[in-house]
């Protein structure tokens, strides 16, 4: 009996060993360039009040971050993704100002399909 549960928990280890890393960790911190030399000039640089949300010490903490810890510090998620997002483009050494852009801004129209169009509500010939 003592060998299969050993057996068991050998096999649970390799899958539950991923979970507790952090791959952000992993990559490279990628060195202050151009007009951004802190976290603060960063956030900035990226638009929608990101500095606004959340804040860093020092440069590295913000490259070491990853979504859970935005999550626990209140940022929201749309703001998270945009975020990591943006970090991972500035790795890929892209400036901030060739890919930064407003948020989409929320439908006027509210509806599916052509039931509604230019705010007018459309009704089929069929059922008249």
């Amino acid at each position: 009996m003592s060998l299969t549960l050993g057996a068991r928990l050998r096999s649970l280890v390799p899958q539950l060993s991923r979970s507790f890393q952090n791959p952000a960790l992993a990559r490279q911190v990628p060195s202050p360039r151009g007009n951004i030399a802190t976290p603060e000039d960063f956030l900035k640089s990226i638009g929608r009040s990101a500095e606004t949300k959340i804040s860093f010490d020092t440069w590295s903490d913000l490259w070491k971050t990853n979504g859970l810890a935005l999550r626990k510090a209140g940022v929201a998620v749309r703001d998270r993704r945009y975020i990591l997002w943006a970090m991972e483009r500035y790795r890929q050494q892209n400036e901030p100002s060739e890919y930064a852009h407003e948020a989409k801004p929320r439908k006027k129209i509210r509806g599916h399909g052509p039931a509604v169009q230019f705010g007018k509500r459309i009704r089929s010939r069929r059922h008249q």
